[in-house]
């Protein structure tokens, strides 16, 4: 199920029961096993979770490029009104990356090819999706308008990858995924390899993006607080699975999470107002997820768990509009609707 809806408008993106695995001579890694949102225009939607969560293999299921031997095998994502499940390669790389959805992959310096120049890697993803009929001066005009977007000189179109900071090179990255005017786009931990000067710029430069452009992101990060800074609602994924999604105000806000795995995660984050004796933690890993456990899958390290959580696998919940948790307590707890 996704989250509820707003009167009057379509999501631009819309993921039904997506799940995506990973066909191993052990067994499918169940990586993504039944995620369902929509994400409206200018709207963006924080993704977090532990490491293995299925994070950033939501990101790629949402371009439908996997790395073998991963594929969907059930779901639906609407893109634009497109339906991008079934699609030929062909008609993916023609028609919907980088011209529907985008993605900035982790890491801008592994995203750069290091013997091309700006310019002519701008270039290679222009001809790509071009008709071919473009008037003269199309693509020089686009290249220079985006990286002046973003923050960068002119020249830098000229430039190598190792010619370039940083905080440049991830600019650069974001121009990229910019530049053919895309409606959704996934960040894939931006900031994570920068200082913290460089990131509360790239930050900046993503709200700002925001706000001018109306664009709708998917922002994948382990750090809460830069989720709390940037997006408007949060989903917290556990083994493949979505366990609670809501507004950043009914997930930071006095009253708090309503599932123990958020609740565990803001446990863990240190504050600057609060004193601690000690952070935190969760007890035990997470699942295998070729044979994962029957029930709740967070039930084997959840100190709240009963026999039921053991048993049998919680449904997704609303709890108030828009609100949604996947927990047995939770829902004892609260009085919900059932969705």
């Amino acid at each position: 199920m996704s989250d509820t809806s707003k009167a009057g408008v379509r999501p631009v993106l819309s993921v039904k029961n997506l799940k995506l695995h990973y066909f191993t001579s052990k067994g499918a890694v169940r990586a993504l096993d039944g995620v369902s949102f929509d994400l409206y225009p200018g709207e963006t939607l924080g993704l977090v979770g532990e490491s293995g969560c299925g994070k950033t293999t939501t990101g790629v299921a949402l371009l439908n490029m996997p790395s073998p031997p991963g594929r969907i095998v059930e779901g639906s994502i609407l893109i634009d009104g497109t339906e991008i499940v079934g699609l030929s390669d062909r008609a993916l790389r023609r028609d919907i990356r980088w011209s529907k959805i985008s993605m900035v992959f982790q890491g801008a310096m592994n995203c750069l090819t290091p013997v091309y120049t700006i310019r002519e890697l701008m270039e290679e993803t222009w001809n790509e999706h071009s008709s071919g009929n473009d008037p003269q001066g199309t693509v020089e005009a686009l290249m220079i308008k985006y990286v002046r977007l973003v923050g960068l000189p002119e020249n830098v179109l000229d430039r190598y990858p190792h010619e370039l900071s940083g905080g440049m090179k991830q600019r650069v990255v974001i121009a990229m995924a910019l530049f053919l005017e895309p409606k959704v786009i996934v960040m894939d931990e931006p900031t994570t390899a920068l200082d913290v000067i460089v990131q509360a710029q790239i930050l900046n430069l993503i709200k700002g993006l925001k706000r001018d452009l109306g664009l709708s992101y998917i922002f994948i990060t382990h750090d809460l607080a830069t989720e709390a800074e940037i997006a408007d609602k949060i989903m917290v994924m556990y083994a493949g699975k979505m366990a609670e999604l809501g507004d950043s105000e009914k997930i930071f806000g006095p009253r708090g999470p309503a599932h123990p795995y958020t609740q565990k995660l803001l446990a863990s984050t240190p504050r600057l107002r609060k004193r601690v004796s000690e952070l935190a933690f969760i007890p035990g890993s997470p699942p295998d997820l070729i044979d994962p456990p029957r029930g709740c899958r967070f039930a084997p390290r959840c100190s709240f768990a009963k026999a039921k959580c053991f048993s049998t696998e919680p449904p997704v919940a609303e709890l108030g509009p828009g609100h949604l948790v996947a927990c047995w307590k939770a829902m004892e707890d609260e009085e919900y609707e059932r969705t």
